[in-house]
């Protein structure tokens, strides 16, 4: 089972892009976070025509979004809110074979890494705050589980181009790094990237609009995520960031997917 995960930045804008990405990748199971579309316009049609027949999808106009699809029969599937909002940022299913996915947006938080001066800090707080406590109680111990999303944080040194010069700002900085720890360890979740590329090497999958020359600047970090719960450890194969797509016209997304191969 492939699965694949994207910061999207617009369902509609980019479905050429995300149509072609099919094409190459072949995934079974699509996350897509940032899809800006209401439900009812959601382009289900072209993805249905390419075998994505089960879904689960929780959009709003301009903002946000985050959709399960797939190949493969679903159950089960609901969205979460978090922190009083109804924001869509969750959204979890169980794939034919009784994998639980969770596909996730956790808020950017801003520009100001200080919760007592910046709401939008603080809503990213709170949200890694109330998913950490809610995972022991969601009877998901134990069970094969994949987490994939755009999380919006880069939390190892060379998850970031300069570890230094980035530990005040947001996305970087240790008290994110330590809530997502704190995430992670509720299950024992497997971060599939640093399976296959040692801590010690720099991995990126989201790269600045701002640079001119995203390539050659090479000011990334790495934000985007697919983790496995230790029932899936032995059935990881083979996880990737497709960075090349980073650079596909027109209007690529500032974020490059993320995929993973698990033999059940």
């Amino acid at each position: 089972m492939r699965v694949l995960t994207w910061n999207i930045n617009s369902v509609r804008l980019r479905l050429d892009l995300l149509l072609r990405l099919i094409d190459e990748s072949e995934p079974d199971v699509l996350c897509l976070q940032e899809t800006k579309a209401v439900n009812d316009v959601f382009p289900m049609k072209p993805l249905a025509a390419r075998g994505y027949v089960h879904s689960v999808i929780a959009g709003q106009k301009s903002y946000n979004g985050v959709a399960i699809l797939s190949r493969l029969p679903l159950s089960g599937g609901g969205v979460k809110d978090w922190c009083g909002r109804n924001d869509c940022r969750h959204v979890f299913a169980t794939v034919a074979g009784g994998v639980d996915v969770h596909c996730l947006y956790v808020p950017a938080g801003g520009d100001v890494p200080d919760p007592a001066v910046n709401d939008k800090f603080a809503h990213k707080l709170q949200f890694l705050d109330e998913l950490t406590a809610w995972w022991p109680s969601a009877g998901a111990a134990g069970r094969p589980a994949v987490l994939a999303g755009d999380l919006n944080i880069a939390p190892l040194e060379h998850d970031v181009w300069s570890h230094s010069q980035l530990l005040d700002v947001v996305s970087h900085t240790p008290i994110e790094v330590k809530k997502l720890a704190a995430l992670q360890a509720t299950l024992g979740w497997i971060d599939a990237a640093r399976v296959f590329v040692p801590p010690d090497r720099k991995l990126y999958s989201w790269w600045s609009y701002r640079a001119k020359d995203w390539q050659a600047s090479g000011r990334g970090r790495r934000l985007d995520h697919i983790w496995v719960t230790p029932a899936l450890g032995s059935a990881l194969k083979a996880c990737a960031i497709l960075g090349g797509v980073r650079g596909w016209e027109p209007k690529p997304s500032d974020h490059a997917p993320v995929i993973a191969e698990l033999a059940l």
